[in-house]
């Protein structure tokens, strides 16, 4: 069983979420909130959540779309157990539904091409690449399968015309790309910019779509801190009013 008693009560979205996470080594950041808010609303029927953590990304998702069903898998016990116990607390229980298991090598429970949407917070470092990371952190934040496994076993979870959406570095977007280009069309990069006088983004949101291929959108992102430090009030929309990011276009203006 996870330590409770090393574990902190944090709030996501306003306060809407109550999340139990590790007090120590890796805990959450904007990320996986930025992650759930970019989730088309038209593609949620089915979502799967790979790497979920102590469950985020699913959290917010369930919160900002009482429509969508999801699996959140996550391979670490201890994360497991504190997921399932925030799926609980936060009421989710009928919509979320917790897998312990690998993407590299996925439970029966989890079939082949069952889902509409497959969202992925993958870890950001490559080994041997950045400085060491803690012990608690590692599993965290640096690949225990390479990227470009990572990408195709969350392809192999899709349904055809099915859509994966991550959040990444956007120094590995030339990987990612070169991953999807056989299986995905319709690209959507939507960069997340430090500030608005930010000369590169750091992170970027990527949505594809499998068996398809329309051509690539670079998108207009988020600009997330003013010059002060504060959230910009486009991101506080985004993280504590469940605003959503969007990745696709509205009816009428085609792709």
């Amino acid at each position: 069983m996870p330590r409770t008693e090393a574990a902190s009560a944090d709030r996501l979205l306003g306060g809407r979420i109550r999340l139990l996470q590790p007090r120590t080594g890796y805990r959450v950041a904007i990320d996986p909130v930025l992650l759930a808010a970019a989730v088309p609303a038209r593609a949620c029927r089915r979502v799967l959540d790979v790497g979920a953590g102590t469950g985020a990304a699913s959290l917010c998702l369930a919160a900002r779309l009482p429509d969508c069903r999801i699996v959140a898998l996550e391979r670490d016990p201890e994360m497991a157990l504190l997921l399932a116990r925030n799926v609980r607390e936060n009421g989710f229980e009928e919509r979320i539904r917790v897998i312990e298991g690998d993407i590299a090598d996925p439970p029966a429970a989890l079939r082949r091409g069952e889902f509409d949407l497959v969202m992925t917070n993958p870890p950001y470092s490559a080994p041997g690449r950045g400085t060491p990371a803690a012990a608690q952190r590692r599993g965290a934040t640096v690949e225990s399968l390479p990227l470009g496994a990572w990408i195709e076993a969350c392809l192999r979870r899709l349904l055809p015309r099915g859509y994966l959406l991550l959040v990444h570095r956007c120094d590995r977007l030339a990987e990612i790309v070169r991953h999807l280009a056989r299986a995905c069309g319709d690209l959507r990069i939507f960069p997340l910019w430090p500030r608005a006088d930010s000369r590169e983004a750091g992170r970027l949101l990527l949505l594809a779509r499998k068996a398809v291929r329309s051509p690539s959108h670079l998108l207009r992102g988020l600009v997330l801190h003013q010059p002060d430090g504060r959230f910009t009030p486009e991101a506080e929309k985004v993280l504590r009013e469940m605003a959503p990011l969007d990745l696709l276009p509205t009816d009428g203006e085609g792709g």
